[in-house]
């Protein structure tokens, strides 16, 4: 099968990456981007579109990501470099669709620190201060902007204490979730109420898999350190579904946990869900939960930014976005001007739209660049030319790109449009790339 050319950076062949992530390593470092802030903010927003059965989206979610995450897996095998969907894309279908799936990525990057910006001024920072949504958002982002500038070493030291707390405060609200149970003060009713007074169980069900996927990105953004595992053919697969069938586990009794301790009506309207677990129970200082979960709500935020600067800074020094993001501050070498763009973005999205909003926006991105990725795999299975690899079925890939199209059907109007126009401008920049590729080649 020939293949779409694809030029490997000038480096590759002179400097290849050390080989150091050993399965174990690659499981945790998959579980702490999917473990995170997602949960700590949307379960509310998901028992509103679900009812009070909270854990059911939760799972159901786990299942849709582990279709798309299975073909993850074999193409992270056959093909194990950095680039992830991008590369992809271009294999199978030429640099314009390349271009648009990591567009859609770095677009997808901005919108989640917009909505994790939302949340961290929500209920949990109201158990301390009582600020403007506004003010908090710009001090917030401006903030996460000035430590992912002053480096990544700093960034990345900070995110191994903070997956750690957020981990633990996660492990808490099960532990309080079966203490309520216990003691007798728990409604196990609630975990069979699926469906609300507008949908009926099944589509109440996909409504809440919308929202309740957000939790389960990150998974994604592992094809990247593939280089740089041990042996990626036998390693990746394992501490992929392995990372993600835990932190499936993790929310689904987290899901519980909120159902059983708090009324449906009362979740729903809090902006920290899991906080009123927290109070149910009684015990734990509200102000020591509410900390735990601003850290995990900043952790994420952190993160996330931190991708999508450097992914904003690689495109514009591929010649793909304008050459002014690739400024750098001459001490730190940190990318000042991708990061400062991405996190204007960020403000501009927060301060005109809401967390449910701007989760459903992420949602979309990533369903076409999970979209892309599915068919990507289809269309490159007629290369033959690689080693032995993982091979998820057919079947697969089929069902996770019908997931994809069948999730999409399930958000709203106003968020299609949103992402239509993000998609507009992806599309429009795709062209010029596709050009440029085409007289370069």
């Amino acid at each position: 099968m020939k293949l779409f050319p694809t030029t490997p950076p000038a480096s590759d062949s002179q400097a290849p990456l050390k080989k150091a992530l050993t399965t174990p390593l690659l499981y945790f470092f998959i579980l702490g981007d999917v473990l995170g802030a997602g949960v700590y903010v949307l379960v509310g927003q998901v028992a509103a579109e679900s009812g009070g059965a909270v854990w059911a989206p939760l799972l159901a979610a786990l299942c849709l990501a582990l279709l798309t995450a299975a073909s993850y897996a074999e193409l992270v095998t056959k093909y194990p470099r950095a680039g992830g969907a991008s590369h992809y894309a271009t294999l199978a279908y030429g640099p314009f669709f390349g271009f648009l799936a990591g567009f859609c990525m770095l677009a997808a990057g901005v919108v989640s620190v917009a909505a994790l910006a939302r949340g961290f001024g929500g209920d949990y920072l109201s158990e301390f201060v009582s600020l403007p949504i506004v003010l908090v958002t710009i001090v917030f982002l401006t903030a996460l902007a000035l430590l992912n500038a002053r480096g990544i070493s700093e960034s990345t030291r900070a995110n191994v204490v903070a997956t750690v707390i957020e981990v633990g405060g996660l492990l808490l609200v099960i532990g309080l979730g079966a203490w309520i149970v216990l003691r007798g003060d728990g409604d196990m009713g609630r975990l069979t109420d699926l469906g609300t007074a507008r949908q009926g169980p099944a589509a109440a069900l996909l409504s809440g898999a919308v929202l309740a996927y957000y939790s389960f990105v990150g998974f994604e953004t592992s094809v990247n350190v593939a280089e740089e595992t041990r042996d990626p053919r036998r390693s990746y697969p394992r501490a992929l579904f392995g990372a993600l069938v835990t932190a499936g586990a993790v929310y689904a009794l987290v899901g519980v946990a909120a159902a059983v301790a708090v009324p449906t009506a009362k979740l729903t309207e809090s902006s920290g869900p899991l906080l009123e677990v927290v109070r149910a129970a009684g015990g734990v200082p509200a102000e020591l939960f509410s900390a735990i979960a601003l850290v995990a709500v900043a952790n994420g935020a952190l993160l996330t930014g931190i991708m999508s600067s450097r992914l904003a800074y690689g495109m514009a020094r591929d010649g793909l976005l304008p050459r002014f993001l690739t400024k750098v501050l001459p001490g730190r070498r940190t990318p000042w001007a991708a990061i400062a763009a991405t996190a204007a973005l960020s403000l501009l999205l927060a301060l005109t739209g809401d967390v449910t909003t701007l989760a459903s926006t992420l949602v979309l991105l990533l369903l076409v660049v999970f979209f892309l990725v599915n068919t990507s795999l289809l269309v490159l299975r007629r290369d033959t030319a690689s080693q032995n690899h993982f091979r998820a079925p057919t079947i697969v890939p089929v069902l996770g790109a019908a997931s994809c199209v069948m999730l999409a059907t399930q958000i709203d109007r106003d968020v299609w449009l949103r992402g239509l126009l993000v998609l507009a401008v992806g599309a429009c920049l795709g062209a010029i790339a596709a050009v440029r590729s085409a007289r370069a080649s």
